[in-house]
């Protein structure tokens, strides 16, 4: 469930009844954390960390999907960010085309908010977290790239991808972000938003030899085969 390599915290938690990741990132020496995708149990995930003398210090949202920040699902409360902030006070990290559905979905104002885009970078405490845009599953969905690590929420799964077929969603902008993402070194280590298929994680080259989803040859036979299915 833990992986920690030299200064590097990095933990992948499976919570709630979506098969849903949670990952706690930071730094061993200063022992500050962010939670990336905090929902369904947030005293659970608070308890979780300060009981390793962890610091939480910020939450990232890969999107804005109740499942994984929080919101209502067919009726059904989510716990998620909202609830985090009024424990700790921290600040959420949105793309800057999710900010306005996040606010919807969740409720937090815009002072709650740190709006990021493609390429700029955040420090907790000796580690630095890039923020990569990848539109497609929702208009603001972002990667988080760690060293040798990408956290890809619901782009890139260790077998198939995120949905295009919700509301905002772009079979195009899907396209175009696996492309940047098939990209990476194969070295670069996948930690997806839900834990579909074997294995939780996976290096990017097992990623590219065994996920179709990165070896469609061109645009258009992508539109065919995601309107197909």
């Amino acid at each position: 469930m833990s992986e920690q390599l030299s200064e590097l915290i990095l933990q992948q938690i499976q919570i709630g009844p979506m098969q849903n990741f949670v990952y706690v990132i930071g730094s061993a020496s200063t022992r500050d954390v962010v939670l990336i995708d905090p929902a369904w149990d947030i005293n659970g995930l608070l308890e979780h960390v300060r009981g390793q003398d962890l610091n939480p210090v910020g939450a990232l949202v890969t999107h804005y999907h109740a499942d994984h920040c929080g919101g209502s699902i067919r009726g059904h409360r989510i716990e998620g960010v909202a609830h985090l902030l009024e424990d700790t006070g921290m600040k959420v990290y949105v793309n800057k085309h999710e900010a306005d559905g996040l606010k919807q979905v969740t409720g937090l104002q815009d002072s709650d908010l740190a709006v990021v885009d493609t390429g700029d970078t955040m420090r907790v405490g000796e580690i630095e977290i890039e923020f990569l845009h990848t539109p497609g599953h929702t208009p603001g969905s972002q990667c988080f790239r760690i060293k040798d690590t990408l956290v890809s929420g619901d782009t890139l799964f260790v077998q198939g991808c995120g949905r295009v077929d919700l509301p905002g969603s772009n079979i195009d902008d899907m396209h175009a972000s696996l492309c940047k993402l098939a990209d990476l070194p194969d070295q670069t280590v996948l930690y997806p938003g839900h834990h579909y298929g074997e294995e939780p994680n996976a290096s990017m080259g097992y990623v590219k030899q065994r996920n179709f989803h990165l070896r469609v040859p061109d645009l258009e036979t992508w539109r065919k085969l995601m309107e197909r299915g």
